[in-house]
């Protein structure tokens, strides 16, 4: 199912919350709500400001997302825009090549707007995020792409 040049949904409807699929995606073994994934990959993980193919975006904590949220970096597109894999953005889907933008004023990723698949356009809510979590082998752009409908069902399954 296309999404248009947003994002695209990956199978049909899974009950499966970000953390655990971008956990099996990309590598970053951390647990928990995804707004607390931060500062857990204090001292075991490198952390920064901006994308890498195979990071992990970890959003604050917010109104619209009380848990925070995570997503997979897929491809760096350009300085300030970035396309990724995540689980529940879209409730119920995982979906991939979506496109997140830098909207921050420092130019740091630190509030980012999100595609929203069901409206076929950019949202214009803007998001406050961390930062992204470098894994220690990241994967690559196709590695990442070939992985997700198997991460998709091992995450299932936690």
């Amino acid at each position: 199912e296309g999404q248009g040049d947003g994002a695209a949904y990956v199978g049909g409807a899974v009950a499966l919350e970000c953390a655990p699929f971008a956990r099996v995606l990309s590598g970053v073994t951390l647990r928990g709500p995804a707004d607390t994934w931060w500062s857990a990959a204090d001292g075991l993980y490198a952390r920064g400001h901006a994308p890498a193919v195979g990071s992990v975006l970890v959003f604050r904590r917010s109104d619209r997302l009380p848990s925070g949220h995570v997503a997979v970096v897929a491809r760096v597109v350009e300085p300030r825009r970035i396309l990724v894999a995540q689980a529940n953005w879209v409730h119920h889907r995982v979906t991939e090549d979506q496109v997140v933008v830098d909207v921050s004023s420092a130019n740091d990723w630190s509030v980012v707007r999100v595609f929203w698949p069901p409206a076929g356009q950019m949202g214009m809510t803007e998001y406050p995020t961390y930062g992204f979590i470098r894994p220690q082998r990241p994967a690559s752009t196709e590695q990442i792409a070939a992985a997700t409908p198997k991460a998709v069902r091992i995450a299932s399954q936690e």
